[in-house]
């Protein structure tokens, strides 16, 4: 198994079958987010999306939660240092944080999936939200958090869950930090799949049918389901007939339309 080095003990990180699974890393904190870990993070997500080996991303876990969001301790400990950094400092850090890692997510042209085996809070909901799809263990929750702590919410997660659920929707889940549980996180579609008793092997075997896919007609696809939320019908047809013209192109669509011929199952090079 090969991985990307994250030099720390807060994110694991190996890649199997192409996929390349990040473990948030700190479960007796129910995996907070912490400096080194989103650093870490942040630095793996961009690889991945760079290395030849990795087709598919997925982010889960350590123990009983996937992320319980920022680490609300140490906010305390934050507050009553002397000499903060001043406003503007702070704001670039955080737009930096967010953008390396959320940011990254969703502009990632590679399959993306969450596993969640526990709590998704705050930025660790946004996290999950941030990736193409979500499969949770019957146990997990999720839940927007930030106004139990008098935060307005971070990571993107306004635009991402107006996006995932809908306005309304949106705007009751961030207003009132209730928890959704699994059954209805699926119902809602802030899910996609419930496991059964092996979420992380059920999370792996599904990544890597992604990660063994079409690499090229998987990220067209993607850009073309992120422009279908602000152009209009006509230039999304005109951008459509352009990918689709490329993807034709490619080594995998010649591959496929052999694999029909021959009544066998394609195996796609990515190329």
């Amino acid at each position: 198994m090969s991985g990307f080095d994250t030099a720390t003990d807060q994110l694991l990180c190996e890649v199997r079958n192409r996929v390349c699974i990040f473990t948030l890393n700190r479960p007796e904190a129910r995996n907070a987010l912490a400096p080194e870990m989103t650093s870490a993070l942040g630095r793996g997500i961009q690889w991945a999306a760079e290395a030849e080996e990795v087709g598919a991303v997925l982010i889960t876990g350590a123990g009983s939660a996937f992320c319980s969001g920022g680490d609300v301790k140490a906010m305390g400990a934050n507050n009553t240092s002397s000499k903060p950094p001043s406003p503007e400092r702070q704001f670039q850090e955080l737009k930096a944080r967010h953008m390396a890692i959320g940011g990254a997510l969703y502009q990632l042209r590679k399959p993306t999936m969450a596993a969640l085996p526990g709590a998704a809070a705050g930025a660790g909901m946004a996290i999950a939200l941030a990736c193409d799809m979500r499969i949770c263990s019957e146990k997990a929750f999720l839940t927007t958090g930030y106004a139990r702590i008098g935060l307005s919410g971070d990571y993107g997660i306004a635009w991402l869950l107006t996006r995932v659920v809908g306005p309304a929707r949106a705007r009751e889940l961030l207003l009132s930090s209730r928890r959704v549980s699994s059954g209805e996180a699926l119902t809602l579609g802030l899910v996609n799949r419930i496991a059964g008793d092996n979420l992380m092997e059920e999370a792996a075997l599904w990544a890597s049918e992604f990660a063994n896919g079409p690499g090229v007609a998987h990220a067209y696809i993607k850009d073309n389901l992120d422009e279908a939320l602000f152009i209009d019908h006509p230039t999304a047809i005109e951008r459509e007939a352009d990918r689709l013209l490329k993807s034709r192109g490619t080594q995998d669509h010649r591959e496929a339309v052999a694999a029909f011929a021959e009544k066998r199952e394609p195996v796609f090079s990515g190329e």
